[in-house]
Formats: C-alpha cells, sequence, structure tokens
C-alpha cells in the first residue's frame, strides 16, 4: 500500500508541474502575463544574437522533439518498464515533457524582428482564433480520456490493486471531424496571432514540421494497434484540416496518445 501510495503521490506532483506548464504556455505563446514570453525578454541582451538565438531555440526545440517522439513509442515504454513500475510510465513520460518545456521557456531567445502586424477587427479575429485553438487542444484531452492521458487513471488503477483494462476505440465530437484534433488547437494556438516575430515565426514552423512528422508514426502506431478499423476511419476522417462538405458516417476511434501534446 505505501508503494501504491507513492506511485500515486508522484502522479499527482507530474500532474501538478504539466498544469503549470500548460498554463505559463498560454502567457509564453500569447504573450501575456508571465515575465519571459516568447517576444519579451526578461533581460534585453537576451535578443541582441539573432543567430545565438536560431540555434538555440532550433536546440530546445529538438530535445522536446526527441523525447516526446522517443518515450512515445511502445519499444522505449518496454524498457522503462523494467525499470519503474508501469503505473508510473505515463507519469514519468508527462514529467519530463513538462519540466523541458520550462527549460524551454526559461532559456528561450526571443527575436523581436517583425514579420507582420495587423490591427482593428482583423486583430482581434486572430486572438479568437488563437484562444478558439487552446480552448480546442483543452477540451480534445477530455474528450478521450484526460486523466489516463496524464498518468492520473494508472495510478487510481494500481491503488486499488487491479488492472488496467484495454484500449477502446471511439470518436467522440472533434474526432469525428479530425483524426487529431489536440494538434489543430496547437497549429491554431501558435499561428494565430496579430503580431508575429522572426522568434514567433521560428517557434510555429519548428512545431508545425515537428507535428507533422510525429503524426505519421502515431498513424503507424495506431494501424498497428487497430489494424484496418483505424484505415477506414483514416480513409473517411482528414488528419488536421475539416472537411466543409461531404458526408460522415459514425465510426469509433481509439483513447489515442496525440503527438503535440504528452503521449
Amino acid at each position: 500500500m505505501v508503494a501504491r501510495l507513492a506511485i500515486l503521490l508522484y502522479a499527482i506532483v507530474s500532474y501538478g508541474i504539466f498544469t503549470a506548464s500548460f498554463l505559463y504556455a498560454l502567457g509564453f505563446v500569447g504573450n501575456y502575463v508571465v515575465p519571459k514570453s516568447i517576444d519579451t525578454p526578461i533581460d534585453v541582451g537576451a535578443a541582441a544574437n539573432p543567430g545565438e538565438a536560431i540555434v538555440v531555440n532550433l536546440l530546445l526545440m529538438s530535445l522536446f522533439a526527441v523525447q516526446h517522439s522517443v518515450m512515445a513509442r511502445a519499444s522505449f515504454k518496454r524498457r522503462l518498464t523494467q525499470f519503474l513500475p508501469a503505473a508510473c510510465e505515463r507519469s514519468t513520460y508527462v514529467l519530463l515533457s513538462s519540466l523541458i518545456l520550462l527549460l524551454l521557456f526559461w532559456q528561450w531567445r526571443p527575436i523581436p524582428a517583425p514579420v507582420w502586424q495587423v490591427h482593428g477587427i482583423a486583430a482581434w479575429l486572430l486572438i479568437g482564433v488563437h484562444w478558439l485553438g487552446w480552448l480546442i487542444a483543452f477540451a480534445s484531452t477530455h474528450m478521450i480520456d484526460h486523466f489516463d492521458l496524464f498518468g492520473l487513471r494508472q495510478a487510481l488503477v494500481a491503488l486499488r490493486g487491479t488492472e488496467m483494462p484495454g484500449q477502446s476505440f471511439k470518436t467522440p465530437l472533434l474526432y469525428k471531424i479530425v483524426r487529431h484534433p489536440l494538434m489543430l488547437g496547437f497549429l491554431l494556438a501558435f499561428w494565430a496571432t496579430p503580431e508575429m516575430t522572426a522568434g514567433h515565426l521560428l517557434f510555429a514552423i519548428a512545431n508545425t514540421a515537428y507535428i507533422l512528422v510525429a503524426l505519421q508514426f502515431e498513424e503507424r502506431d495506431l494501424v498497428a494497434a487497430f489494424g484496418a478499423t483505424y484505415q477506414e476511419y483514416r480513409r473517411r476522417v482528414p488528419m488536421l484540416v475539416p472537411r466543409l462538405f461531404g458526408r460522415r458516417r459514425t465510426e469509433q476511434r481509439p483513447s489515442p496518445r496525440p503527438a503535440g501534446a504528452p503521449q
């Protein structure tokens, strides 16, 4: 029982650190409230060398991408559970992802050169799309299983001394429209801004490239897990861009491990 309580405490702490990193991300990307955002360094000198800023920023995003993708693979999970209880695997993934995100926010080098700037109604529309993106991202985690996605459900199951049930295949709400609404939400949040700087553009391009590549690996894993059922779902439902017209049939989808957020 002591070990099970320790697993639950570990999961709660990991989830708390994730929550802090997610809330900071809202301010970081949108330049709201936080002391250091994507365009506003704590010290002026941090934005003085664009070449150094590009290198550092790409290294930080690459570190996140490698950790996020490698730890999401089934082979790595099997190796990890040789050293940790299986109920800790998801929380460990969430914890490391969140810590790397916080490192990225701390060490990010702004590049304030303007790329575009809009005002008036257009600016408000972009701000609205930006917040819509965050809403879609957050809501999509609850459309599947939010607490499973971030490791709390596994810890609670371990506390009861039972086994995790197998994954089911379902397509709730937005998953009937696009296969990866979480990633769609992130893309909207990253790109929709009335004031795009060179640093923000670098962030948006790099993360978009990572999302598009990572989704290929996730799709491969989903096909391996669910076979023809997922292949049919993939044939009918677009990956990221909703179809405005056309028929859609009800289908089911697995509780996924989305690629731009913790997997």
